[in-house]
């Protein structure tokens, strides 16, 4: 694990999103979008940005590595959330698999969050959400990365 893990990231991309349509309401309908993202490397590599743009709401994240702690953090904020920050999300990479974890709060219930990470050069994204505690989850959201 390095502050480099991410760099499979940096750059322009074409995102093909799989979407629960309600995940407040923990729908089961699937709706499906394009998206554009951009992503750069800041503090040496140690963080990275991304924008993320899906026809009238826009998106980003801050991934910052914490070399003490060895691990990654992730924060998601949206112009579907204006003013709000998402509580972070930590883990790490292994063999080109990232987990991370976090809690927040999802239609007024505690809500323990995951992403998976897989690298690569069409890397995909996969959120989902757990309200037993982590004994189960639940996919939400899954995005298929392609270079533009």
């Amino acid at each position: 694990m390095s502050s480099h893990d991410f760099d499979f990231l940096h750059g322009r991309w074409r995102v093909d999103n799989r979407k629960i349509a309600d995940i407040i309401g923990r729908g089961t309908e699937w709706t499906e979008f394009e998206a554009s993202a951009e992503a750069r490397p800041l503090l040496g590599g140690a963080a990275v940005i991304d924008s993320f743009f899906a026809g009238d709401w826009e998106g980003m994240t801050l991934r910052q590595y914490d070399p003490a702690a060895d691990v990654w953090r992730i924060w998601w904020a949206s112009t579907r959330a204006p003013g709000h920050l998402d509580p972070p999300l930590e883990g790490r990479f292994t063999d080109g698999h990232g987990v991370f974890f976090g809690d927040d709060e999802v239609g007024g219930h505690a809500v323990k969050v995951r992403f998976d990470w897989t690298t690569g050069d069409e890397p995909v994204w996969e959120q989902q959400f757990s309200y037993d505690g982590g004994e189960t989850w639940e996919p939400n959201w899954v995005m298929r990365f392609t270079r533009a």
